[in-house]
């Protein structure tokens, strides 16, 4: 079946408002509901990617809570949190990670308005000692209760939606695709439209063929591939 043109145009709405100088990074959070949780917030709240590095032999998986989410925010894997940080910090990203040690500070002092990155870990262990003191500043949400600190999940939802809270007063949150480089959101754009032949065509080694302003393939293709969403 062809794309319908209302789905196109959903992709390019919600593509229009990706931020990808927004990111977090999970440290050994492997639980299916905690990650699902987060990366359902990632797509709520627009980021374009996340990034995770997973305790030695744990496949990563998720559940109905993802709500199918992980098919719209990539999520990247890295070998240890510390090197993970590097990779961060080498692409431009202020790193900010959840740990009580003595030079942490309230979240709501910092400015989230630039390329930002949360590290987070698993609530039984927190940030590991290497990933810790790799992060640009430490910083904690305050607690009011008896219980020290949040679920995983919710911490990176408080994070996510205080950095977009501060873009929005700031008038940078995109509207137009300006969140994301232009090649590489009319790539995703067709990834997202066109799962399947984008799979093709990178098994052919060949381009993505264009789409017309309905979100149509303009190229002629073999009509078994043309078919695939």
């Amino acid at each position: 079946m062809p794309l319908l043109p209302r789905r196109f145009e959903r992709l390019q709405a919600v593509l229009n408002r990706r931020m990808a100088d927004l990111t977090v990074l999970l440290e050994a959070v492997d639980k299916p509901h905690n990650l699902s949780a987060v990366l359902r917030t990632c797509d709520a709240v627009g980021l374009l990617e996340a990034h995770a590095v997973s305790l030695p032999g744990r496949t990563r998986t998720f559940n109905d809570t993802a709500k199918g989410s992980q098919k719209w925010v990539a999520l990247h894997p890295h070998p240890s949190g510390a090197e993970a940080v590097t990779v961060l910090q080498q692409q431009g990203f202020r790193v900010y990670g959840t740990h009580l040690g003595v030079n942490a500070v309230d979240y709501r002092s910092c400015d989230f308005t630039g390329p930002t990155a949360f590290v987070l870990g698993a609530e039984k262990w927190g940030l590991g000692e290497a990933t810790a003191a790799a992060v640009d500043q430490a910083l904690f949400v305050p607690m009011g209760g008896m219980v020290q600190s949040l679920n995983v999940s919710v911490a990176a939802a408080v994070l996510l939606f205080e950095a977009l809270r501060q873009r929005q007063a700031a008038g940078l949150l995109p509207t137009a695709g300006e969140g994301v480089p232009a090649e590489r959101r009319q790539e995703l754009l067709f990834e997202w439209a066109y799962p399947e032949v984008a799979r093709w065509c990178r098994q052919q080694g060949r381009p993505y063929p264009p789409l017309d302003a309905e979100g149509v393939i303009t190229e002629h293709l073999p009509r078994t591939v043309k078919l695939r969403h």
